[in-house]
């Protein structure tokens, strides 16, 4: 195109200029970040402060890991990301059992005067299993039950029980609590309530034969091992509720994309209705019209393009009734659903409104892309009208003030759409989570619908990129 034949618009708009073929993934629409070498003005926090921050989201991460449900088999904190933590019950309970081992041969042989060959296999029974609560916490109660129960018996003629603690042994406490946070930490509310029973009744029974002089620490058992298992199952129980509630926004999220998948295919068959329909419209008068245009026609061809003609109208009809269940309540249209479908030609008043509304864009249009784009499919020049349209609603909304570039390049094969726009001039309040993203599912949905292929992603600089690829022939008609 030579210079006189360019047409100057306002807004920072260049035709003539054709557009850069996509490079990368982009999407307009979202702040730029800040960089990493403190752009934002602020310095360095002091090491002691790094440390101490550091050292403060460990042990946030540590609670978030203790209210983690753990999986039947798995050991306590399996599912913490760092070594050291998956590692601490293991230490935890090996600094239990090694303190308790010693502590209570010595005691059974020594304070309760017992025999040193027994008192040492009750210390290992009694202690020992504790390894095993973190990760098969119901056996290992089973097995420390049964091993102070028994030292229990084996107390009761012992010369030394007289004003001692029995049938629980002070060590055998200490012990018994430590196993009770390891169940309560992996077990169910019923597990733990049939566990604190089962301690109950045990120390009951214990107690008909308990003997002269003694301290019964039954209650005081059946108390504590209650409190712990209350505050660990209470624990566990909201890891639980955590863990159900994130399912539920899972299960949300993927239910909110399909619905606005669903919602974006629908206003695209809606937009899509008024150009097939033209189409049948205009066979349907050609059929109609053949035989008054065309004298002398036979019969039989008369005939066949009254078929044509009927068919056509039964099309129609069809896809009228399926427009009023697409459209719902609105099934009568709005003023904007009976307009005329906007294409290529229109991008030129789309950007001067978007320059009006104070966001600097500059448009490049390929020469000859309008005049190429009114013999271009109807859903490709609708397409890309519909995806320049949402990249710069969503340049508008996320990064307003961003310098913005707007490219179409049509030729004999395909159209190309690039919209790249900057960082955000001023502070943008970050993303909502929840949102709806129809502008990126509307975009996939009509690239799709044409064939072509579109990449989105963010840019180096902080700004974001579409390029959107239209081809002109569906590749499927042309391979049929």
């Amino acid at each position: 195109m030579s210079e006189k034949n360019r047409t100057r618009w306002p807004g920072r708009i260049r035709p003539g200029h054709r557009a850069a073929s996509p490079a990368g993934p982009g999407a307009p629409g979202r702040p730029g970040d800040t960089s990493p070498d403190g752009a934002d003005g602020a310095s360095p926090a002091p090491g002691g402060a790094s440390r101490a921050a550091r050292g403060a989201g460990a042990l946030a991460q540590l609670a978030v890991v203790l209210r983690t449900p753990a999986r039947p088999a798995q050991p306590l904190l399996g599912q913490a990301p760092r070594r050291w933590q998956r590692l601490l019950p293991y230490a935890v309970v090996g600094v239990f059992v090694v303190s308790l081992l010693p502590t209570t041969i010595t005691v059974l042989t020594n304070d309760y005067k017992g025999g040193g060959g027994w008192s040492g296999a009750l210390g290992v029974a009694q202690t020992v299993p504790l390894l095993l609560a973190v990760t098969r916490p119901l056996p290992a109660w089973g097995m420390v039950l049964l091993a102070d129960a028994l030292g229990a018996v084996l107390l009761i003629q012992a010369d030394g029980v007289a004003g001692r603690a029995w049938p629980w042994t002070p060590m055998a406490v200490i012990g018994y609590l430590v196993l009770m946070a390891c169940t309560g930490l992996r077990e169910s509310v019923r597990t733990l309530v049939g566990v604190w029973l089962v301690t109950g009744a045990v120390g009951a029974v214990l107690g008909f034969f308990q003997p002269a002089g003694v301290t019964n620490t039954s209650a005081l058992v059946l108390v504590l091992s209650g409190l712990v298992l209350t505050l660990t199952g209470a624990l566990r129980g909201l890891g639980d509720a955590r863990q159900r509630i994130a399912e539920q926004e899972s299960i949300s999220e993927a239910e909110r994309s399909r619905r606005t998948l669903l919602e974006e295919r629908a206003r695209i068959a809606r937009e899509l209705h008024d150009v097939v329909a033209h189409h049948m419209s205009v066979i349907t008068v050609q059929a109609d019209s053949a035989p008054y245009r065309l004298p002398g026609m036979a019969q039989p061809v008369q005939e066949e393009f009254a078929a044509i003609a009927a068919s056509a109208r039964e099309s129609l009809g069809e896809m009228r009734r399926l427009l009023t269940v697409l459209r719902g309540d609105g099934a009568n249209g709005s003023d904007g659903e009976r307009a005329p479908q906007p294409g290529i030609d229109r991008l030129q008043q789309l950007v001067e409104a978007t320059v009006r509304a104070g966001q600097p864009v500059e448009l490049s249009l390929s020469a000859g892309a309008a005049g190429a784009a009114a013999s271009a499919p109807p859903a490709v020049d609708l397409s890309a009208y519909r995806i320049v349209q949402e990249a710069l609603a969503n340049v508008v909304r996320h990064a307003p003030g961003a310098a913005t570039r707007v490219s179409v390049t049509v030729d004999e094969d395909e159209v190309l759409v690039l919209v790249v726009n900057g960082p955000a001039r001023d502070a943008v309040v970050a993303l909502e989570g929840s949102g709806t993203g129809h502008g990126l599912v509307g975009m996939r949905e009509r690239v799709r619908l044409t064939g072509g292929t579109l990449d989105t992603g963010p840019l180096p600089d902080g700004g974001f990129r579409v390029a959107a690829r239209l081809p002109l022939n569906d590749p499927a008609e042309e391979s049929s």
